[in-house]
Parts: C-alpha cells; structure tokens; sequence
C-alpha cells in the first residue's frame, strides 16, 4: 500500500462527515479521532505478534547455544526491549502520513514516538550492561570485583543524557548551549553528590584492592562484621556472623579506617595473641628441692640442668653466699614457666612454627603480670581456630600449679563469705 492510499483512507471519515453537512473542523477532528484510534490498536496488536515472535525466537537460539551470555540477555528482558522498536517506526512512517490534515496532531506524535525511542534505547542499554555483569560475574577474574558500581556509573551517564536529550525534544533549547549544561552540572553536583563521591569511591577500591567481594571485614563504626555480598555505587552490603545484614557507605571505605581479613586468610596462619595473669605474690626463686622437683616435667628437664649447671657455675667462681636465695644468680617460677608455655607451643603440631613465636612478660598491672602469648594457628578456621586456642590455654592453666604459681583472679562473693 502506497503513501496516497494510506493519505486517502485516512480521510474516509473526514470527507464523509463534511458531506453530510458538519462543518469541516468537526470533521477533521473526529477523523484525527478516529485515526488515532485504528493507529494505536494497529500498532498495540502489532507490538505484541512481533514481541512473542521476537522472544521465543530469542529462547530458542539461547537454548541451542553453550555461551551464557544471551542467557542473561533473556533474564534481563532484552528480546521484550528490542522487539518494541520495529512498532516505533512504524508509527514514526505512518504518523506524518495518516495525519496529514493535522499539522499539530503529527509534531505531537513525532515528539511522542522520539521520547519513547529515547527511554526504549536506555532500557536495551541497561538489559545489555546488566547481562554484561551477571556474565562478567561469572568469570573467577571479575567475580571479587564491584561490577554493580561500574553498572550504575554507566546507567547514570545514559539516564542523564536520555533526559537531556527529551528537555530538547520537548522545548527545543539545545543541550550543547554552555548556559545549559553549566546549569545543568550545577544541579547535578547538588543532587548527585553523594553518588558521585560513591563513584570516586568505587574506582579507588576496585584499583587498589582495598576491598573484595567475599572478604571478611570489620567495621566498629557501622557495626559490621562479617563477608561483602555486595559493593555497589552507594553501599556496600556486609552480612554479619548473625545472619544480620549492614549497608556502609562506600565513600566510607576510603574516609574511614576498618579492618579486612583477607590477609589473615591468604597467609599461612591465624594470630593467636592472648594473655595469662599471674598473681604476682606467687613469683619465687627456685631453691633446690623446687628444682628437682620441676625436672620431673619432661618439657622443661634439659633445659634446667643446662641452666642450673650455668646458675651454680657463676655462683661458685664468685663466691655467692647462697644462705640467701636473692644472692648471686637464680632462677625463678615465672622464668621457667615462661620456658615450659614457648617449649609447649614449638611441640604443638596445629602451630605453624615459621610464622612469628613468641612468650613474653607485659608490664605489670594492678591485676597481675601479664604472659602473652603470641603465635599462629595453622587452621584459619574460625571454629578449628578457637579450639586450637582453646586447647593451648586449657593446658596453660592447669599448668600453671605445678610451678607454684597463681592466677590472678578478682574476688568473688563467696570469697568473702569465706572470709566471714
């Protein structure tokens, strides 16, 4: 059908209507009516054959391909999106020919079919980006990394530009005027501030490595602990050990300090740094039955004979009056416990002996002296972790009487209804 059959159709009501004697604006009017009518149901009809066609056709080549990618293109409704331009042209053909009588009706329709060829260009855009991301995500390279953020980045730039260019459509000021776009940035920085800070963010982040989705990180400020399931341009999403969830914002990871794990959980062992108090009035020098008896914990037997065979060397070279156990050189409870805890932990197969190893006194507080211990686990677990701690420090405590020392511990009621 040619462009005069169409124009002469289009006219059926007007000229029948002018012929039975109404007047011819009232005629054209009904005929704009009319015509708007058919166009629409034409198209709708139209839009709704080539959508089915479209999308099951799309399904079936999916279905047939090993790639995922046109998978994702389907989830993300892109078939829906693509068939809907082929009834856009058409109304764009039509409209100057079916309302040909109507300058005003065809400009308002031209604008019509554009700002909707504007908003239906960013939904494929965006169905595109977000099949771009969930295939991205697949891949082990791509899958720690903030695609989402890159996502909203790109959709704000297609929004922003989508809306300039329907200001243009429907006012005809052009958005390339310096005025405009001066103002209109202004506007931008005002409303998108927080966004545009998130953006910055993501890009510092994802470049230098500070945060993974999947690491485990602990935020005291926000009050999270726990994995990343998600950074996106404004939040990152953190699931707490509860099962709880947090959101902190992602400016926050470069503003604010926070701890990441990842470190722990990609070296060789888990710190273990913890102290024991011992009560002070219980630290003594060893005298000779002290000695002989202590020889009797396997650990510790070679280690004192060296020791004491050195203690009485210089003792004796001096001439040390030993009627008093302070003269000279001693060994003391503490010191060889001290010994035994850094012997116990280098025969403890769940330590990893070539990380840092260490035993050491703090300075003393009024709650006793503190032993820290400090070491790493094997087992980065968090479960195997705490039983590994937990079983050093079992045997630490039930250690510490053999050497004829106390644990310091604050006194309790029944304390002192036993003082009473």
């Amino acid at each position: 059908m040619n462009t005069d059959t169409l124009q002469k159709y289009s006219c059926l009501l007007q000229e029948y209507l002018n012929g039975e004697g109404m007047a011819l604006e009232w005629a054209i009017f009904l005929n704009v009516v009319l015509n708007c009518i058919v166009v629409f149901i034409g198209v709708y009809i139209l839009d709704v054959i080539f959508r089915k066609f479209i999308v099951e056709a799309f399904k079936a080549f999916s279905d047939k391909t090993k790639n995922t990618f046109d998978d994702y293109l389907v989830k993300s409704n892109f078939p829906r999106f693509f068939a809907h331009i082929l009834p856009l042209f058409i109304m764009w053909k039509l409209i100057p020919i079916i309302f040909i009588e109507s300058a005003f009706m065809t400009d308002l329709l031209l604008i019509v079919v554009q700002v909707l060829s504007v908003i239906l260009s960013i939904y494929i855009f965006r169905s595109i980006l977000r099949s771009t991301r969930n295939y991205l995500e697949e891949s082990e390279r791509f899958k720690d990394k903030p695609m989402e953020s890159y996502v909203q980045v790109m959709m704000i730039f297609a929004w922003g530009i989508g809306i300039f260019w329907i200001i243009q459509l429907l006012t005809g000021f052009s958005i390339v005027s310096l005025t405009t776009l001066g103002a209109a940035s202004a506007v931008i920085l005002l409303i998108f501030k927080d966004t545009i800070l998130g953006f910055v963010a993501s890009i510092q982040v994802s470049v230098n490595d500070i945060v993974r989705i999947g690491d485990w990180i602990t935020f005291s400020k926000f009050g999270a602990d726990g994995h990343v399931t998600e950074i996106n341009l404004a939040t990152v999403r953190v699931q707490n050990w509860d099962n709880t969830f947090t959101t902190i914002p992602t400016y926050s990871l470069i503003a604010d300090s926070f701890q990441n794990w990842r470190g722990m959980q990609e070296s060789d062992g888990r710190r273990i740094k913890r102290s024991i108090f011992i009560k002070q009035s219980s630290i003594k020098f060893l005298s000779s039955e002290d000695i002989v008896k202590l020889k009797k914990i396997e650990l510790i037997k070679p280690y004192l004979e060296h020791r004491q065979k050195d203690v009485d060397k210089f003792n004796h070279k001096n001439e040390v009056d030993k009627e008093l156990l302070i003269n000279g050189r001693n060994q003391t409870n503490l010191g060889v416990f001290r010994y035994y805890t850094d012997a116990f932990l280098n025969e403890n197969s769940a330590i990893n002996k070539d990380l840092f190893l260490m035993v050491r006194h703090l300075a003393p507080t009024d709650k006793g002296i503190p032993i820290e211990i400090f070491c790493f686990s094997k087992d980065k677990r968090w479960v195997n972790y705490e039983h590994i701690q937990a079983d050093i420090f079992d045997h630490l405590l039930a250690s510490i009487p053999y050497f004829d020392l106390e644990i310091f511990e604050l006194p309790t009621g029944q304390d002192f209804r036993a003082l009473s």
